[in-house]
């Protein structure tokens, strides 16, 4: 008997994704909820709180809320039969946005929008569950619910602080799964990939310090302005022509301030940007590189130099034992065709990625654009919303992988 045989015999996947039919208009009020009333990364408190509320409905009863001193919730759900512990996880933070669409569930917060999908991705593991809990003799082990907050923050105050706390411990957590929206694919879909999926997102801050001076006498001055033009042309030849073309990596400038008169060369400027890559090693070469180069700019000029560089998102790898196992059980759920393979990784960060530096496990995508459509709009965009069809899908994948893993 193979795996294939085993998994079938098991577990009864269509009504696993029947149950979570079932479950939409719940799945929708969720959604609508938190979708309504999003809250930044570090600020989720009444969030947590509305999930916690849930998972007590729901009957769960090992829930800990405020988890590390954050908004997070963990739950478990402990199985009738012995096995290991899988975690799910989902994120909790809105964005910076002013929501553009007017639908009944639109935010009642101006400004912070879950332009993002995190109201799907905690509403479907919210349903995830429910059905895991309906299935508790079932399951063989333990699962471990994971609602973080602070994605979309650069200060490691998401997964790795959960990380740092234990979150993966007492006792381990031998895989972990999670998923994200796409608008690019139609509800039903799911993608993913082994190895590089998603990259590094790290920022740095420059400040470049030079003499001020009046416009007219240029000479009197260390002009930063002219400093960080070099420094910018500079910095975007980092990438082609020390990085090797086969290694995926981008670096952008995002901002630079300097100066408030025409007449009048300032003291100093300010610019920063991030630098994303796929690869562990490389990443860590570039504040060497940043610093060496900046090194160069002021000391033709006479100059000094400040930089601030932060270490963000890991890149997120997926191990190719949890990828398998999830291409296998998914299309077992939802068709062969409808499980895709990624065919190329996204320079866009998660720090999913935390994770995964820790212990296998696999990231993937959720179709959410209506098969109606062809085109919706993307993720950060104060237009973006989704088709809620695609919330069943999501929570009946979840619960799968869970029920399915300690078959594998």
């Amino acid at each position: 008997m193979d795996k294939t045989d085993r998994l079938n015999n098991a577990f009864n996947f269509s009504s696993l994704l029947a149950d979570a039919e079932i479950l939409r208009p719940g799945l929708c009020e969720w959604r609508r909820h938190i979708h309504a009333f999003p809250e930044l990364s570090g600020e989720e408190v009444e969030t947590g709180k509305y999930v916690a509320q849930v998972l007590a409905k729901i009957g769960l009863t090992e829930i800990v809320s405020e988890y590390a001193q954050t908004a997070a919730v963990i739950a478990t759900i402990q199985g009738d039969l012995p096995g290991p512990v899988v975690a799910l996880r989902a994120d909790l933070d809105a964005l910076p946005i002013l929501e553009g669409n007017d639908v009944p569930y639109v935010s009642q917060h101006p400004g912070v929008m879950h332009a993002c999908g995190h109201d799907v991705h905690t509403s479907v593991l919210l349903g995830a569950a429910q059905l895991l809990w309906l299935r508790r003799s079932q399951i063989k082990g333990q699962v471990r619910l994971i609602f973080q907050p602070a994605e979309e923050r650069s200060d490691c105050l998401g997964a790795s602080h959960l990380i740092q706390a234990g979150v993966l411990a007492n006792p381990p957590v031998e895989a972990i799964f999670g998923l994200h929206v796409y608008p690019d694919l139609p509800i039903g879909t799911m993608a993913t990939r082994p190895g590089p999926m998603m990259a590094s997102a790290d920022v740095f801050q420059i400040t470049l310090k030079g003499k001020g001076s009046h416009a007219a006498r240029p000479h009197h001055s260390i002009d930063p302005i002219l400093m960080a033009a070099q420094a910018v042309n500079a910095l975007h030849q980092l990438v082609s022509r020390r990085v090797d073309p086969f290694q995926p990596a981008v670096l952008t400038i995002g901002f630079i301030q300097g100066g408030a008169a025409e007449n009048v060369i300032p003291e100093a400027v300010t610019l920063g940007g991030t630098v994303r890559t796929l690869c562990p090693q490389l990443r860590e070469q570039f504040p060497r590189w940043i610093e060496d180069l900046l090194q160069g700019v002021v000391g033709s000029h006479g100059g000094s130099f400040e930089l601030n560089y932060q270490y963000g998102t890991a890149p997120v790898v997926n191990h190719p034992d949890t990828t398998a196992f999830a291409f296998q059980t998914l299309r077992q759920l939802l068709g062969f065709d409808q499980v895709r393979l990624l065919p190329e990784p996204s320079m866009g960060g998660e720090d999913f990625g935390a994770y995964l530096q820790a212990i296998p496990g696999t990231f993937l995508r959720l179709g959410v654009r209506s098969p109606e459509k062809a085109k919706i709009p993307g993720l950060h965009n104060p237009h973006f919303d989704i088709d809620e069809a695609a919330l069943p899908v999501g929570a009946a994948a979840l619960a799968a992988l869970a029920l399915a893993w300690p078959e594998n």
